[in-house]
């Protein structure tokens, strides 16, 4: 990232037959967000056209043919493809689910070689976008396979962040899944994260068990008392404030989630069900422990209001602010752990 240019928010538009371009015209039409960020995305001027058209913005678009051509304060669009697409609004087809790929591909490739500082990624279809080029379960796994670093997906809003040891996984096979390295890795990037993407410099988290009551001392299940405890005990030994494991419903319940900088969860729907019900529609999906910063909404590709210009914009537009918050952190971060002093010998 470059510190003489305003922070480029890179955007891949997700399923073309979704909320996706809705929710960058609605959202770059208030011009007051190019104080904040440079838009860029990833897509075809015809597409686009087709949106603007249909939802009625009547403002300026900058198609370009690459990097070359951004230009602060204008929604910039890096043409991607340029023939003629089939788009009807709330029906996923294959060939929205290709260009959903091909717009994900050339916004990957463009962080990497820098040309944007963020990646703001548009809601997916996970069926139709899969192909011989995409056979992950979703963004995260892609992500990690093309950016250098060890993901961990996080679920956040301004209330809680909540963290998946595993993610787009069946829950038959989740215990199978859980071992000591997997949970200590995660942990260590919810740590990491906490520290150099949210500024926080002794983070408190918390751990929540697998099983119902966390096993009721192994009536339900041995793997909290045998597994994840005993890994616990050792970051506390190591003057770590990592705490649990604590039974997914009543902490959730009881807002214990408030002590706590981040919350670490066994699988998706034991961390998102809790989230989720705190947080729908404000949260954000952050992937830390890559190289590059990566946020997203935390909803589908509402391919029921899909066209009809009634999607809500908030959690997009928090994605978007929470990812140039964190890249401006992580720069902090990077200067002062640059600088730190040497102890002499």
């Amino acid at each position: 990232m470059s510190d003489n240019r305003i922070i480029r928010v890179g955007i891949s538009v997700g399923d073309l037959n979704g909320v996706g371009i809705e929710l960058i015209l609605k959202t770059f039409e208030d011009k007051r967000v190019y104080d904040l960020c440079t838009p860029v995305v990833y897509a075809s001027d015809k597409v686009m056209s087709f949106y603007k058209k249909q939802l009625k913005f009547n403002y300026p678009i900058n198609f370009i043919a690459d990097a070359q051509g951004i230009e602060e304060g204008r929604l910039n669009v890096i043409k991607v493809w340029d023939e003629v697409v089939e788009l009807q609004p709330g029906i996923p087809t294959q060939v929205s689910g290709q260009k959903a790929f091909e717009s994900l591909a050339a916004a990957t490739e463009a962080i990497n070689k820098e040309e944007i500082d963020v990646l703001l990624t548009a809601p997916i279809s996970k069926d139709n976008i899969q192909s011989e080029e995409f056979s992950f379960p979703g963004h995260t796994e892609y992500l990690e396979s093309k950016i250098d670093g060890e993901s961990l997906m996080i679920l956040m809003s301004k209330d809680i962040k909540v963290g998946l040891v595993t993610g787009h996984i069946p829950v038959s096979q989740v215990s199978e899944a859980l071992n000591k390295e997997l949970i200590c890795k995660k942990i260590d990037i919810m740590y990491q994260s906490l520290m150099q993407d949210f500024g926080v410099s002794k983070p408190r988290i918390a751990v929540l068990g697998l099983n119902p009551h966390c096993g009721d001392h192994g009536v339900i299940g041995k793997e909290d008392d045998e597994l994840i405890r005993p890994i616990l005990e050792e970051y506390q030994e190591k003057g770590q404030l990592v705490y649990g494991p604590y039974a997914a419903d009543g902490f959730f319940g009881n807002q214990s989630y408030q002590k706590f900088d981040g919350v670490i969860s066994m699988y998706h729907d034991q961390g998102l069900v809790g989230f989720k019900a705190i947080s729908f529609g404000e949260g954000v999906n952050f992937t830390a422990g890559l190289a590059k910063v990566r946020v997203s909404p935390d909803h589908g590709t509402a391919f029921d209001v899909a066209g009809k210009g009634m999607a809500n914009t908030s959690s997009f537009q928090e994605a978007l602010y929470k990812g140039i918050s964190i890249i401006k952190k992580r720069k902090e971060y990077e200067k002062l752990t640059a600088n730190s002093l040497k102890t002499k010998k």
